[in-house]
C-alpha cells in the first residue's frame, strides 16, 4: 500500500484539556436520509473499509433467510458484540444445545469477556479466555445452529466455499448495494468484506424500515427488543438504543460505529486511527442533522476529560459549520 490508497479523512471529533485542543480524531462520515439521498459528508465515506462486527446484523438477516428461528434475545445475541455477562454466554450455550450441539464445535477465537466489568469481574474469579466469553459467540452459535438446520457441514462453516458464508455475502451485496471483491478475516474468524460507509448506511436503513414478515424485520425487531444483548450493561450501543424507540446501533472494532433511524435515515463512519472512544461522539453531529432531540444525544457527547478527578475538558463531536 502507498499513500496514495489513504482515505481522505477528515476530523470527526476533537478532545479539548483546559483551553487547547488536545487531541484531534480524523475518520470518515455519511448520513442518509429516509429516502436513502446523502445529506451530509465527512471525509471519504465512499472508500472501502473493513465494518468489522457492525456486518453482524447483516449475517443475522442471512442466517433468517436460511430458516433459522430464534428466540428474539438469542436472535439479537446472534447480532450482538456482546459483553460476556453470564446472560450473554448462557444465551449462546442455550443456541448450541437447542441444535444439538456443545460449545466444542465453536471456531471463534478464545477471549475474556470484552464488557469492562464483565472482564474484571471474570478474570478476579481467575477464569482465562473461553469462546463461549468472546464477543461474537452468538454470532457463531448462530451460524453452526443455520448449518445443522439445513444440513451443512459445521466443521467447516468459516470456509469461504461453504454455503454459509456464500449466503452471507450474497445478502450483504444486496443489502449494501455493492459488490464484494475484496475479503479478509475478521478478528472471530468468519469473513469480513471491504464496502462503502454509505453501502453500510444503506444496509441499515433498509434494516430499520424492512415490513413485517421479513428477515430483516425479525432482526430488527429482534435488536430493539433487546438492547441489553446487542452490546451489554454500561455501553453506549445499548444506552443509545433504550433512550430511542426504534433506534438500531452498531459498533465495531477500528472505530466502526452504524446507526439507523426508526424511519430509515442512517449514520455510518469509521474512525481512521480505529480508537473506539471517539464513534459515538463523531456521530452526534449527524444524529443533530438528521433531526434528532439534542437533550436525548447529550449523554452520548462531551464526554469528560478528567484532570484530578475533576472535568477539565471534554471529547466532543466535531462541528458541522
Amino acid at each position: 500500500m502507498n499513500l496514495t490508497d489513504f482515505p481522505a479523512h477528515a476530523p470527526l471529533a476533537v478532545q479539548t484539556r483546559g483551553a487547547l485542543v488536545e487531541s484531534v480524531h480524523y475518520g470518515s462520515l455519511v448520513a442518509l436520509d429516509a429516502s436513502g439521498s446523502t445529506v451530509l459528508t465527512r471525509g471519504e465515506p465512499s472508500a472501502r473499509i473493513y465494518p468489522r462486527s457492525a456486518l453482524k446484523p447483516l449475517f443475522a438477516v442471512a442466517m433468517v433467510r436460511a430458516g433459522l428461528r430464534l428466540p428474539a434475545d438469542q436472535l439479537a445475541l446472534a447480532a450482538a458484540s456482546h459483553s460476556g455477562a453470564a446472560a450473554h454466554q448462557d444465551a449462546a450455550a442455550k443456541i448450541l444445545a437447542d441444535a444439538g450441539l456443545d460449545p466444542a464445535a465453536l471456531r471463534n477465537s478464545l477471549d475474556v469477556p470484552y464488557g469492562a466489568a464483565e472482564r474484571h469481574g471474570w478474570t478476579m474469579a481467575g477464569l482465562g479466555p473461553t469462546q463461549l466469553a468472546q464477543n461474537c459467540s452468538g454470532k457463531h452459535a448462530a451460524m453452526l445452529a443455520t448449518c445443522m438446520l439445513r444440513g451443512w457441514d459445521t466443521a467447516g462453516y468459516l470456509e469461504h466455499s461453504h454455503p454459509l458464508p456464500t449466503l452471507i455475502r450474497e445478502v450483504v451485496s444486496e443489502l449494501t448495494g455493492e459488490a464484494i471483491t475484496t475479503t479478509s478475516t475478521d478478528g472471530c474468524g468468519t469473513e469480513v468484506f471491504a464496502l462503502s460507509l454509505t453501502g453500510m448506511a444503506r444496509a441499515f436503513g433498509l434494516l430499520a424500515t424492512a415490513p413485517e414478515g421479513t428477515a430483516e424485520y425479525e432482526v430488527a425487531t429482534a435488536m430493539r427488543a433487546h438492547p441489553e444483548m446487542v452490546a451489554g450493561q454500561g455501553r453506549d450501543v445499548t444506552e443509545l438504543m433504550r433512550a430511542v424507540p426504534g433506534l438500531l446501533a452498531k459498533d465495531g472494532f477500528e472505530g466502526i460505529q452504524l446507526i439507523a433511524l426508526s424511519d430509515g435515515s442512517s449514520v455510518a463512519l469509521k474512525i481512521a486511527d480505529g480508537g473506539d472512544r471517539a464513534r459515538m461522539p463523531a456521530a452526534v453531529p449527524a444524529l443533530l442533522a438528521l433531526g434528532m432531540d439534542p437533550a436525548t444525544l447529550s449523554p452520548f457527547n462531551d464526554l469528560p476529560a478528567l484532570g484530578g478527578g475533576q472535568q477539565v475538558g471534554a471529547l466532543t463531536g466535531w462541528p458541522l459549520d
